[in-house]
């Protein structure tokens, strides 16, 4: 059984967009409002549809705004001894698989076929867990670079303060080394 069209997918397409961007300038609210409008213009939506409709459209605009953020990260800097694009991409590429499952969902109300729709979950499901594998290995790789570099920090403060340096010397020189990662 296919589920119902949404009446706002019949909407002319300037209209739809209008719609876009009045739910995005009133932070998805005032849905009554927009209700009335729509009438004004000759179009009967009623406001739970246009709920609906925003709550869609609002979690597109939250995985957009995720992705750019994301994006923004890996091109952050030359330098990147904390493996921060990395981290990124694994964040950009999570953001994309909830997009991927979020449209699955809606597409499950639209009537895709259940095989199908199993098919692409299987699928999902194995990219997440490489996914998660990858993340998990980046976050160890992070604490052992983290655990060096803070034992090299002590083997240089016990060799600075051997050498003669002053405590505020050698907290100087071991605040850089940290500095690396930290």
């Amino acid at each position: 059984m296919m589920a119902r069209r949404s009446s706002i997918d019949g909407l002319p397409e300037d209209v739809r967009r209008w719609l876009e961007r009045a739910l995005a300038d009133s932070n998805f609210s005032g849905y009554q409002a927009l209700e009335e409008m729509l009438h004004e213009r000759g179009f009967a939506i009623s406001k739970s549809a246009i709920h609906r409709y925003g709550q869609k459209i609002e979690r597109r605009f939250a995985a957009i705004k995720a992705s750019t953020e994301a994006a923004r990260m890996l091109t952050e800097g030359a330098a990147d001894d904390k493996d921060a694009r990395s981290e990124a991409l694994v964040a950009l590429v999570q953001t994309e698989l909830f997009e991927s499952i979020i449209n699955l969902q809606e597409a499950g109300e639209e009537g895709i076929d259940p095989a199908e729709r199993i098919s692409i979950l299987s699928n999902a499901a194995k990219n997440i867990a490489t996914l998660s594998r990858a993340s998990v290995n980046l976050k160890k790789f992070q604490m052992e670079v983290r655990a060096k570099v803070e034992a090299a920090a002590a083997a240089v403060d016990q060799v600075v303060k051997s050498g003669g340096l002053s405590d505020d010397a050698a907290n100087a020189i071991r605040r850089q080394i940290l500095g690396i990662v930290g």
